[in-house]
């Protein structure tokens, strides 16, 4: 029992010693992988589909880093994702035009294990989670009135209406892959300079959708407004809901607009980072570790 706490205390004296923590700020962009179906152009000759994935924008990232020896370590980062607009619908047609587009705007977290390769290049790999945010649909519709319509409005021919709302999606709690291989320069014994290759493979299923702003004005063929907020949040059309769930199983007689089935959306990116990287002091020399025949 003494000789194996004497050998516990000498590993772990020993790994103290060359123990090293470290922290990074980096930014960089993605652009995005395992990309998915997002949306329609629509005009009247044709219908397009619209691909990409959510990852891909301007990433933020803080993260510390503990290396047990000369080459391995693990690393904890935090992150946020300030995503590019994705088209979901844009439609042109004579008396209809749609232009809504949706992005992220999401935090995550992620678990690495850290190795050097050489003292210049290294690589890491782990898990990746969404801890927050959202993604976030800014719809803008605009319909002609017909004859009918106007009549019924009081307006003359040639009015429309405008519509403005967003709408917030939430997913339930993901679980993806990141991994990193990456190139640092050594400015001095504290800081050092990096760039880096990273990868994220992780998509969401979509939880539920909340409507945080909905305006809709009545407007005449001069474009000025003859009725201004004629649906609100607190009044909406029918057909909209404020809020929606998204499930697996729904009948086929359903006619609750506030379920719908749920779906998976990509968040998959590829990118380039660039950051700087400050080296705590060893806690405790080489030279001055403690052996077992020092015990």
């Amino acid at each position: 029992m003494k000789h194996l706490f004497i050998m516990l205390t000498a590993f772990l004296i020993s790994a103290t010693s060359y123990a090293q923590f470290q922290i990074s700020v980096n930014s960089g962009y993605s652009l995005g992988s395992a990309e998915m179906k997002l949306g329609e152009t629509i005009n009247v000759d044709e219908t397009e589909n619209d691909y990409g994935s959510y990852g891909e924008g301007f990433n933020f990232q803080l993260r510390g880093t503990y290396f047990f020896n000369d080459s391995f370590g693990v690393d904890i980062g935090l992150g946020y994702l300030h995503g590019t607009d994705q088209t979901a619908s844009k439609v042109s047609l004579p008396n209809n035009e749609t232009d809504a587009i949706a992005r992220a705007r999401a935090f995550g977290a992620s678990a690495s294990v850290v190795y050097k390769f050489t003292n210049n290049i290294y690589g890491r790999f782990g898990a990746l989670i969404k801890v927050g945010g959202k993604t976030e649909a800014v719809v803008y519709q605009k319909s002609v009135f017909s004859q009918e319509e106007a009549d019924a409005f009081g307006v003359p021919l040639g009015s429309y209406s405008e519509t403005n709302y967003k709408e917030d999606f939430h997913g339930q709690f993901p679980l993806g892959f990141a991994a990193a291989l990456g190139y640092k320069y050594e400015l001095n014994s504290n800081f050092s300079i990096f760039v880096e290759a990273e990868y994220y493979g992780i998509s969401l299923k979509r939880k539920d959708s909340e409507i945080s702003q909905f305006n809709t004005d009545i407007v005449l063929p001069d474009g000025n407004v003859a009725v201004s907020g004629f649906y609100t949040l607190d009044n909406l059309p029918a057909g909209y809901v404020k809020k929606t769930t998204y499930v697996d199983n729904l009948s086929n007689t359903n006619t609750d607009p506030s379920k719908k089935l749920a779906q998976k959306v990509p968040y998959s990116s590829f990118g380039i980072n660039f950051g700087i990287t400050y080296h705590f002091k060893c806690s405790a020399k080489k030279n001055n570790s403690m052996t077992t025949e020092d015990l």
